[in-house]
């Protein structure tokens, strides 16, 4: 089944359809080419949306455009079958359909929903950190993209909760990349990735392990006055976390820290 949130959010977005009671048949016909009245057809793909079946439902929807492409239930159905594809996880459909949505009604009420549905789609594509982030990076600017149109938006406001869960992944990809090249003794090549992370991911929970991987670096390559600018930034904004303790121990093997001292409990 679909994400109970998005189905909410959905429904508050879309006008309440009058549907006649008649539903449709429910066989693997239904979804053949077979003339029917456009609120039939609608009811059809509606219930098999609420039934569980998303895909047999987009087919339908879709249908209802082509057989009848200009009324007002062919907008309807145009944003339901990418709702559907959604539900289905067929992410690109899906994505294709939202888009489609908004090439020809780009001014309608439910726009923001259609900008959001992509959104998503792309998020819930996201991978672990240990693959490519394409996809992550376009759920950023997805995401983005709904933030900015519709500020005021519920929309707008769930988007910028996953934009932070977002971010969060990127900064752990370059994470993953920093620790492999310090594994691997390239220090320049982590040291650029850490200070991505400090620079432009400075709200993530990967923030202070940046700090402290840039006073491992800076160590190695022999800068301990890089070292102790980290370990203080690191002190002045993170004095309670195991990663400050961590470099106060290794700054005061490497003579001393311009910051103060480690709180004495936990360690690393």
């Amino acid at each position: 089944m679909f994400p109970l949130r998005a189905r909410k959010l959905l429904a508050s977005s879309l006008i309440p359809l009058a549907l006649a009671a008649c539903a449709g048949g429910g066989r693997p016909g239904d979804t053949a080419y077979v003339a029917r009245d456009v609120e039939t057809l609608y009811a059809a793909a509606k219930a098999r949306l609420d039934e569980g079946q998303p895909k047999i439902a987009a087919a339908l929807f879709d249908e209802v455009e082509r057989q009848h492409p200009y009324s007002p239930w062919a907008r309807r159905a145009q944003l339901m079958s990418a709702f559907s594809y959604y539900a289905a996880a067929d992410h690109n459909k899906s994505i294709e359909a939202a888009r489609r949505f908004l090439e020809i009604h780009p001014g309608n009420k439910d726009a923001p929903y259609a900008y959001y549905l992509i959104g998503l789609n792309y998020y819930e594509q996201i991978s672990d950190v240990e693959r490519d982030q394409k996809i992550t990076l376009q759920a950023r600017s997805a995401l983005q993209e709904v933030s900015r149109r519709f500020p005021a938006s519920e929309y707008a406001a769930d988007a910028r909760l996953k934009l932070d869960l977002v971010e969060d992944h990127l900064a752990g990809k370059e994470m993953e990349i920093g620790r492999y090249y310090q594994r691997s003794g390239k220090w320049i090549s982590a040291q650029i990735k850490f200070q991505n992370v400090v620079d432009d991911y400075q709200t993530t929970s990967h923030t202070p392990e940046a700090l402290f991987r840039l006073v491992e670096s800076s160590l190695s390559l022999g800068i301990p006055g890089e070292a102790r600018k980290y370990a203080a930034v690191l002190g002045a904004n993170y004095p309670g976390s195991e990663w400050y303790e961590r470099a106060y121990r290794l700054m005061q093997r490497h003579g001393g820290i311009a910051a103060s001292p480690a709180p004495a409990a936990g360690g690393a």
